[in-house]
């Protein structure tokens, strides 16, 4: 039987999981699960595989989320700091939400929906390695046909493991897929260029080349200079990796097609595409909290879709 570990962790307020966890319902997923208010992620510290289960108790207002570990050394301190950390990426608990608030509250694009979004915060990948593996599959594709691919990568080369009579699924560490040819990888339906940009990254993150401690501490336009320097990462991607994978509350990916296209034409009411210049423009009154903002955004097509998919 599995070990068990159970802890409390006060996120940033307010605070809304399933509001936030809400983006891994979008796409069939074998890692993030996200189920009757509780988030499932199976993740590994060492060689070891633990699986995460977090709940919200109380309002936004006091919100407080109940974790539990199981697996080896689930109580281990090692443990419960991975576990934290995977909780301030993949689900935004300590983002600034009330400075972008008192920011943006008047903002005409976004101040309906921080009225109507409370708690909504910024939805990641437990790392740096992730966050840029699945930003390259999205590059010039849709993102259904992006996260198929991400999740065939996840069933062919992750790691299993069965906890209270559910098998479930990590995500493949470098180690593992450096292991791969390009040809091999191609398969599960990738381009030629982006099997072997997935190679380059995974032999720089196995060979500590990539490594998250010297990632890190990087200024936001470091660390963009130190990704693009590797070949088939673009400025997009790397700043796709910050935003998603290393929680950097400014980071703003205005190449993005959501970004050009959903949010011009969305929000701004352009007939085309944007330029990235003029977004990146646009952008500039949100600083420091340009994540935030785009997050808000993207809830605030949402709502629109939604809403003009009920009147027709």
């Amino acid at each position: 039987m599995a070990e068990r570990a159970r802890f409390s962790v006060k996120p940033t307020r307010p605070y809304s999981l399933e509001r936030t966890a809400a983006r891994f319902l979008r796409f069939p997923e074998v890692l993030d699960h996200f189920q009757d208010g509780v988030y499932r992620r199976l993740f590994q510290v060492g060689r070891r595989l633990l699986l995460l289960s977090v709940r919200q108790l109380g309002p936004p207002s006091r919100a407080l989320l109940e974790v539990r570990l199981a697996g080896k050394d689930a109580g281990a301190s090692e443990a419960r700091a991975a576990a934290t950390r995977l909780l301030e990426r993949s689900l935004g608990i300590h983002a600034d939400i009330p400075a972008f608030y008192r920011a943006c509250r008047n903002d005409p694009l976004l101040a309906e929906t921080i009225r109507r979004a409370r708690g909504l915060s910024v939805a990641g990948f437990p790392d740096p390695w992730e966050a840029l593996v699945t930003a390259v599959l999205s590059q010039q594709v849709n993102l259904a046909l992006a996260y198929r691919i991400r999740r065939d990568l996840a069933l062919r080369f992750g790691r299993r493991a069965r906890i209270a009579g559910k098998t479930y699924i990590a995500f493949p560490r470098p180690e593992r897929m450096a292991k791969e040819t390009a040809a091999r990888l191609r398969q599960l339906g990738l381009s030629k260029a982006k099997a072997e940009t997935l190679l380059r990254l995974a032999n720089g993150f196995r060979r500590g080349l990539l490594a998250e401690a010297e990632l890190a501490p990087l200024p936001d336009e470091e660390l963009i200079q130190r990704l693009t320097a590797i070949k088939g990462i673009g400025r997009w991607t790397a700043e796709t990796a910050l935003m998603r994978g290393l929680a950097r509350s400014d980071a703003f990916p205005a190449g993005d097609l959501g970004v050009v296209k959903y949010v011009a034409q969305g929000l701004l009411g352009r007939d085309g595409l944007a330029t990235e210049h003029e977004m990146r423009e646009l952008a500039e009154r949100w600083r420091p909290h340009r994540a935030l903002a785009l997050t808000y955004a993207y809830a605030e097509l949402a709502r629109i879709r939604e809403a003009e998919g009920e009147s027709n």
